[in-house]
């Protein structure tokens, strides 16, 4: 089974495209490293929950824009070993983040079920 690697970030809605450009160049690092898929997209109908929602979970200010994506990996181990290196790579240091990575979530994620398989 897969492993993915899940992040939700806040976005100024005027970084769409620098977002965009940003997540190609990190498609290719972990492509490079590994990674099978990547998957980026850009809050389009995200309301407002009674008690929590994206919004709140990333302190989403007003202009910004929720984005939700993932990453999928072969295996976990694929995806330790990938993010090991990533964190080595010169191409990360030259990174440009267009949000503010202090209140992206992310996490690891066993496959549980997958429809596509």
């Amino acid at each position: 089974m897969s492993y993915i690697d899940g992040f939700v970030v806040p976005v100024p809605a005027g970084n769409k495209e620098a977002y965009r450009r940003s997540a190609e160049k990190m498609t290719a690092i972990c492509k490079r490293l590994g990674a099978t898929r990547m998957v980026e997209c850009w809050g389009d109908d995200v309301p407002d929950g009674k008690v929590t929602d994206f919004k709140r979970a990333v302190d989403a200010k007003e202009g910004e824009t929720v984005v939700f994506s993932w990453i999928e990996w072969p295996s976990k181990e694929v995806r330790d070993k990938g993010n090991k290196a990533m964190m080595e790579d010169p191409a990360m240091k030259d990174m440009d983040m267009p949000f503010d990575g202090k209140r992206m979530i992310y996490g690891g994620f066993a496959t549980l079920l997958d429809t596509a398989r």
